[in-house]
């Protein structure tokens, strides 16, 4: 690989498996094309959550599907480009799979790294910030342990078929919501940053999650930004050694 490669990476909330076989699979070919073309000049690339609508491992067994993704994240891993994969509130069930077959490292809470001299907290975003209650509860729940081992009891093709109407309809009932910018006083993502800052400083804090591309500015030399998702915007975020800016892949 080039001395030269100077760039970092992020993506989120590619949902793969939504809404349906047909257009998930236009969508995978999209993000493969998008992963062949930073690979030219990336040492790093982040998939920060979601990016299956649905994926739970069982012991000898894994959702069908997303082939060509898998098999390109592998290529780039064993060229050397490091891909960092967080879990979402859709892919939380990624246990081992991935990281021993495509080479990644799995994160299931925000990181924090520094690149170019500059400071990064990185994280999906879910379960975040003040509010949402109901959705931390249930987190809690699917990430007990015991609860995976009862789920994992369930044969897989009653278990991922039942998931999987679960999934559609959380995501449908959001969807529109997603869409809206709530105003700075009322996204929970702000209020989670400024939070942090109080304690530490970090120049960029970047998440996933809440599906709207968004840039803004939350304390002294400090900007979030949201990766926003790939079934409307088809964005992402490019860090050079002097520049970081949200683009949108519509090739």
């Amino acid at each position: 690989m080039s001395e030269t490669v100077q760039k970092i990476y992020f993506a989120s909330d590619f949902h793969l498996g939504a809404p349906n076989r047909e257009s998930s699979l236009v969508r995978e070919k999209k993000i493969v094309d998008w992963l062949d073309h930073v690979s030219k000049d990336a040492s790093e690339i982040y998939l920060v959550g979601d990016i299956f609508d649905f994926w739970f491992e069982y012991k000898r067994a894994i959702p069908k599907g997303f082939v060509r993704l898998q098999g390109k994240i592998a290529e780039l891993t064993d060229s050397g480009i490091k891909i960092h994969v967080f879990t979402g509130n859709h892919d939380m069930w990624i246990f081992d799979y991935l990281p021993s077959e495509l080479g990644v490292q799995i994160y299931r809470k925000p990181i924090v790294r520094e690149y170019f001299g500059k400071s990064f907290y990185i994280g999906h975003g879910d379960g975040l910030g003040p509010g949402d209650r109901g959705y931390k509860l249930l987190k809690k729940i699917f990430s007990n342990k015991f609860c995976q081992w009862c789920f994992e009891r369930l044969h897989p093709n009653f278990g991922i078929w039942l998931a999987n109407i679960f999934s559609n309809s959380s995501r449908a009932k959001s969807s529109e919501a997603d869409r809206e910018f709530l105003g700075e006083e009322n996204e929970w993502l702000v209020h989670y940053c400024k939070n942090v800052l109080k304690e530490n400083h970090f120049d960029y804090f970047i998440f996933g999650h809440r599906h709207l591309p968004m840039q803004i500015t939350v304390g002294n030399n400090s900007t979030y930004y949201n990766l926003g998702e790939w079934l409307n915007y088809c964005t992402y975020l490019e860090v050079g050694i002097n520049s970081i800016e949200l683009k949108s892949w519509n090739k």
